[in-house]
């Protein structure tokens, strides 16, 4: 079997970075709160989406012991030029799914949202997504009860 390198890894994240992007999220299963669920490498959708929303900001990234980027997998410092993590965020705004709970986020490329939308909107519900890409990364995670008084932000970074 071949080895994927790690300059193999870099052209697959400059792939991916150079796609259409959305982060979804959903309420899930409530039943998850009591007993978490694990994703699956075999998930293809939310179990409940309810809207999502194009990545905000897209990066890449080098493991840095010192770096500003915090996340529950390491510290990263920007990097100028390509690698193979790519951060993601995603600034949701105050009124999206404003009185919702939320226990699962994933990162789709590819999404195809309905003709004869507004010009620049950036957050979509279920009924305005015409195909819905590829679910590249999925979480479920601790709920987040929703309030339209809060502005959720997510940073993730990806590792081809």
């Amino acid at each position: 079997m071949a080895t994927l390198t790690n300059s193999g890894r870099t052209a697959l994240a400059i792939a991916l970075a150079a796609q259409t992007l959305h982060f979804a999220w959903g309420t899930g299963d409530a039943a998850w709160d009591a007993t978490p669920v694990p994703e699956s490498v075999d998930d293809t959708a939310l179990i409940n989406e309810i809207g999502r929303r194009s990545v905000t900001q897209v990066m890449y990234v080098v493991e840095d012991a010192l770096g500003e980027i915090v996340v529950p997998t390491g510290r990263y410092a920007v990097s100028e030029t390509p690698t193979r993590h790519i951060l993601f965020r995603i600034a949701y705004d105050f009124a999206d799914a404003a009185a919702s709970q939320i226990r699962e986020v994933a990162l789709f490329a590819g999404t195809e949202v309905i003709a004869g939308l507004p010009a620049g909107q950036f957050y979509f519900d279920p009924t305005q997504i015409a195909a819905p890409g590829t679910l590249v990364a999925l979480e479920r995670i601790p709920v987040i009860n929703r309030s339209p008084s809060t502005r959720e932000t997510f940073e993730h970074v990806l590792t081809l």
